[in-house]
């Protein structure tokens, strides 16, 4: 049976409790998915006490972004958690996560939180960062868990964890995706049937880069293959890109004609009024540039 925790005294037993435990956490926002539930399985084959957070972080939406419209469905994702085999689920109010209100002290992401998510959503970073901080701070597990499709937020929690020296282990988990490529997500639900045709351009588009590289060309093929395939499902409307980039995924710049190792394949775009975000972790081998 899954426990849920709305405060850190509530929480705290089952803490006390596993002390000498493997203790693993996945913070979300709620909505699941099975991306989520992927999580959940991952987490749970590795730990003795698997938490939950759902927590709608206000420090990490935009004055113009979906914070009010963001879908709150606790009842529905206790039922999710209790299928996964969470333990317990910490489901704060917002006074319980900031007690002295909006907080003064953030954590800075730096310039690697400047680009790509960064530029199009100023800020955005800090409030992730901010909450993954407390929330370590409030579950203090041993590993936590992230998923591959928010690259970005992955690679700058990892960074966060050793610059700032954090005991715990981060573990990211690959992209769960729907059976036509689209990858899972808790905005999906904003689109229409006809918005979610259009969606699969970027699926499509990273997957068309994925071939170069498997297929051993280089970062400039890579980049043209999945332009092209973007491109065109702009050009049939109703899809507005933010940006198509082939990065360093440590930090997250753009790589050289020439690069070769590991890299990311990242695109965020509109669909409508829904932003969606994805990407593809690649290998550039050496080959046609």
């Amino acid at each position: 049976m899954t426990a849920l925790a709305s405060t850190r005294a509530e929480l705290q037993p089952y803490l006390d409790g596993f002390a000498n435990s493997k203790r693993g956490v996945v913070m979300t926002m709620g909505a699941l998915h099975e991306g989520h539930l992927e999580l959940f399985k991952r987490a749970r084959h590795d730990c003795d006490l698997l938490v939950a957070t759902i927590f709608v972080n206000p420090l990490q939406f935009g004055p113009n972004e979906d914070f009010d419209r963001y879908p709150r469905t606790l009842d529905d994702d206790l039922k999710l958690c209790a299928e996964a085999g969470v333990d317990v689920v910490f489901a704060p109010a917002v006074a319980e996560v900031y007690p002295g209100g909006p907080p003064i002290v953030q954590v800075s992401p730096g310039a690697m939180g400047e680009v790509l998510e960064g530029e199009f959503r100023p800020g955005f970073f800090t409030g992730v960062l901010t909450i993954v901080n407390k929330l370590l701070h409030l579950t203090r597990p041993d590993v936590t868990f992230f998923g591959q499709k928010d690259a970005q937020q992955l690679a700058l929690v990892r960074r966060m964890v050793l610059d700032l020296n954090m005991p715990v282990e981060v573990v990211a988990v690959p992209t769960v995706r729907d059976a036509d490529g689209l990858a899972k997500s808790s905005r999906n639900r904003y689109l229409s049937p006809e918005e979610r045709t259009v969606a699969l351009g970027l699926s499509r588009a990273l997957f068309a880069g994925e071939s170069q590289a498997a297929a051993g060309n280089g970062a400039e093929a890579v980049r043209g293959a999945a332009g092209a395939v973007l491109g065109e499902a702009a050009a049939g409307g109703g899809l507005t890109v933010d940006y198509l980039a082939l990065v360093d995924p440590e930090d997250f710049s753009e790589v050289p004609p020439a690069f070769t190792g590991d890299a990311v394949l990242a695109v965020a775009a509109r669909v409508g009024s829904t932003r969606l975000i994805d990407n593809l972790p690649l290998t550039l081998t050496p080959g046609v540039g």
